[in-house]
């Protein structure tokens, strides 16, 4: 009888992957976790599709908020002759976006990171587009003012989520183009706001400049529940106190500088909000040294590279959107030019990133980051001074062009590796921080010199006859023009370092705000 053959063991089963989720969602998680290329075959028509309409959908949507930085500039005449109001009152109607979005922009994408981006996303976009209708539809400079404020809220919460959702989206291989596409979005919105304010102001109306957003809002949001993958960050807590912190000693601080001129430098109104914004800003300083999870972590700036980058950012914005706010009513009030030539007019400076930044981008290539943007800063600063010590009540725009130019090859070449050289300035793990940090500082540069540059203005001169207003333009524009050159000091602190490659991002889930394009100033 032939031996019992012993019986052969059982293989164990092949794990099946786990099926789709059902209605609860996926599970929570770091969108770029399943794949280093992204959702699907990165070479799949499924995944290109997603990938195109992500592209689509969140270009149009950075482009929608950076546009609204600059588009009301050249439609500020006729804000002011439609409902009235003084300086201040028109100061508040580009800062009170401004501020808002800074103050809220890292919060905002805390908050996409742990309720969900798609989600937060359009929830912003709902908050924009009807902040946008509110503004059309405003019945006097107050209500228009609060309506830009909430306007600031929506882009602050939907714009840091458009890098995310398009990070997740896009397979790795193909980031760079998805950013540099994104990136160019952002700096047509720049590069056209003040000749898109003009053109709806002088043809239909300046509401329309705010109706524009109506109907862009109205189309993506379908498009993003339907084409966008809801994805989910780590979950960090949210700094509640840090945002109140920043929000109220920024808010004291700008509030403070409108209102010197109006109620005197001495006024008890404007001194608690100086002093008083100059503490929570303080306390801010202090919540980002010792909190767990701060907003902004202090311990960020000990590096000379982050502080002087940065450092760089808030000055060259306060003196460029100081200057713009100033010169496009010029334009328009002293020289007489229609808001649509007014926004033809300042295309020299505000389009120039466009043509000029692939060069400047070849440059830091080959000379590193650091040289290239720091002379941008010193030709911004010069073409601004050119432009203080030319204009008159009957200047030709043939004496102003240089300084325009000038202006806008600095700010092309300050653009192209800024977002480099912040990228480079920390380790990979806090770039998100990193480029959320220096987009809001940006913007509260923006403010800032709005402010600031308000009042030297006010101090100086005033809206009641051509000459007066150019002798309060002059001094304005000599002291934006020294706090881009001091921008330009503050680069050349910034240790020496090998030549700075484009800034696409590396690793799966980044957030330079800015990859390899002009940066937007947005929002």
């Amino acid at each position: 009888m032939p031996p019992k053959r012993p019986e052969t063991p059982k293989r164990p089963e092949t794990p099946q992957a786990p099926k789709s989720p059902g209605p609860a969602g996926p599970e929570r998680r770091p969108a770029a976790a399943p794949s280093a290329n992204g959702p699907g075959s990165p070479d799949g028509p499924a995944s290109r599709r997603g990938a195109a309409w992500a592209l689509a959908i969140t270009s149009v949507a950075g482009f929608m908020a950076s546009l609204d930085n600059l588009v009301v500039t050249t439609a500020l005449p006729s804000i002011r002759e439609d409902l009235g109001g003084e300086l201040h009152d028109l100061e508040w109607t580009v800062s009170a976006y401004t501020l808002t979005f800074a103050v809220l922009l890292m919060f905002g994408a805390a908050l996409g990171d742990r309720f969900g981006r798609r989600r937060l996303f359009g929830t912003g976009l709902v908050v924009f587009t009807a902040a946008s209708a509110a503004a059309a539809l405003a019945p006097g400079i107050d209500t228009l003012i609060a309506a830009r404020a909430v306007q600031g809220v929506g882009a602050a919460i939907m714009m840091p989520l458009t890098l995310t959702l398009l990070t997740a989206a896009v397979p790795v291989a193909r980031r760079g183009m998805a950013y540099g596409i994104w990136g160019a979005a952002n700096g047509l919105a720049v590069a056209s706001g003040p000749l898109i304010g003009g053109s709806l102001t002088e043809h239909f109306s300046w509401q329309w400049i705010f109706w524009l957003n109506v109907p862009l809002g109205l189309a993506l949001l379908p498009l993003a529940r339907l084409r966008l993958a809801e994805s989910y960050g780590t979950g960090a807590p949210l700094d509640v106190p840090g945002t109140l912190l920043a929000s109220g000693g920024l808010f004291g601080i700008v509030y403070g500088l409108v209102r010197g001129p109006v109620d005197g430098w001495s006024g008890p109104v404007v001194l608690t909000a100086l002093f008083g914004g100059g503490a929570l800003l303080a306390g801010f300083v202090l919540h980002g040294t010792r909190a767990r999870n701060p907003m902004l972590p202090m311990r960020l700036f000990r590096s000379r590279a982050f502080a002087g980058i940065n450092a760089a950012g808030l000055l060259m914005f306060l003196g460029m959107f100081g200057s713009v706010f100033l010169l496009s009513q010029y334009l328009q009030g002293v020289l007489g030019y229609s808001p649509t030539e007014a926004g033809l007019r300042m295309l020299p400076w505000t389009g120039a990133p466009m043509i000029v930044a692939p060069v400047a981008g070849i440059l830091s290539d080959r000379i590193g980051g650091r040289p290239v943007v720091a002379v941008g800063l010193f030709l911004q600063a010069v073409g601004l001074g050119h432009l203080a010590t030319v204009i008159t009540a009957d200047a030709s725009y043939a004496v102003q062009l240089p300084g325009l130019i000038v202006s806008g090859v600095g700010m092309a070449l300050y653009f192209a590796p800024a977002s480099a050289l912040v990228m480079s300035s920390v380790v990979p793990a806090e770039q998100g921080i990193a480029s959320g940090a220096n987009n809001a500082l940006r913007e509260v540069g923006g403010a800032l010199g709005i402010a600031v540059m308000g009042s030297i203005f006010a101090a100086r001169g005033g809206y009641e006859t051509a000459r007066t207003f150019v002798d309060g333009l002059r001094p304005a524009l000599l002291v934006g023009a020294g706090a881009v050159a001091l921008a330009g000091v503050a680069v050349l602190l910034i240790p020496a370092r090998g030549p700075v490659g484009p800034a696409g991002p590396p690793s799966a889930e980044p957030a330079p705000e800015e990859g390899r394009a002009p940066a937007a100033v947005a929002g």
